[in-house]
Order: structure tokens, then sequence, then C-alpha cells
């Protein structure tokens, strides 16, 4: 790859890492796993970048490929390793308008989210990042009335994991 191609490849990913960093929350459990798909995604991405056309937003096409190969890898794992809550992980800042109650809301969705399969996964990360369903359908490579139905039937599940 020549400079030009591998400077504008880098930038890119340094605007767009903590997608990257998000999917990888979402499919793994400790912060060994998550650098390791890290690591594997920015490899992928690093892979496939000359055939970037830029028919679509670089952060789409990232999703896309960042999805893809967290799930394959994922899949494809068959060793079980030994995880701990991401939350052990975080870093929380200290606010004044802190609110215990909203943090406890967004762990039970997480744990909720991780029962998922992986392509309801990816579909509750992209539309809680407030991807447009023409978006989602772009990234997961499905019809945009495909992505309505699959993200109310997940809505649907959440709810009856959540309250049972």
């Amino acid at each position: 790859m020549n400079k030009k191609l591998e400077h504008t490849f880098v930038l890119h990913l340094e605007e767009n890492q903590n997608l990257v960093h998000k999917i990888c929350r979402l499919y793994t459990n400790d912060r060994e796993s998550h650098n390791d798909l890290f690591q594997e995604i920015t490899i992928q991405l690093w892979k496939a970048f000359p055939e970037f056309r830029g028919e679509a937003k670089f952060s789409t096409w990232m999703y896309r490929v960042a999805i893809n190969t967290a799930i394959t890898l994922f899949r494809k794992s068959k060793r079980n390793i030994p995880t701990s809550e991401w939350e052990t992980y975080a870093f929380k800042i200290s606010d004044t308008e802190y609110d215990d109650q909203e943090d406890q809301q967004i762990s039970i969705l997480y744990k909720a989210v991780k029962q998922l399969n992986d392509i309801e996964k990816a579909l509750v990360f992209l539309y809680l990042e407030d991807k447009s369903y023409c978006e989602i359908s772009e990234t997961m490579g499905i019809s945009e009335v495909n992505a309505r139905v699959k993200m109310n039937r997940v809505k649907i599940k959440l709810k009856k994991i959540i309250n049972p």
C-alpha cells in the first residue's frame, strides 16, 4: 500500500476507533479478549481497505467489517475464556449529576443484550448508536424492511429477558 493510502487509513481508524471498541465490548467480557478482537478487527480493516470504494460512509463500512469479524471470530471460537463483566474495567468519572439508577439500567441492558445471538447484538448496537434503518440495512447487508422487522422482534425479546 502506498503511504498516502496508509495515512488515510490511519486517520479514518483513529477517528472511528471508538466504534470498534464498542463492538468489542459487546462481543467480549474481559480486557484481553477485547484487545484481541480489536486487533483482529484492525487487521481485517487494513486488509479490506484497498477495496473500500467510498460508496458508503467509512464508518458504515467499518461497522460492517467489524461486526462481521466479531461474529465470525466468536462463532468459530470453541475455547471457553474465563470472563468477568466489562463494568469491572470501565472507568467512571464522578459527576455531580451522577445517577446510580441510570448506571444500573445500562448494566441490566448490557446483560440482556449479551443473551442475544450475534446478529441481534449487532442490530441493537447499531440501533443504540442512533443509526437509521437505512444505515442499519446497509451495514448488515439486509433490506430496510427486514432491519425494521428484526429490530422489533429484538425489542420484544429484550423486554421478555429484562421483565420475564
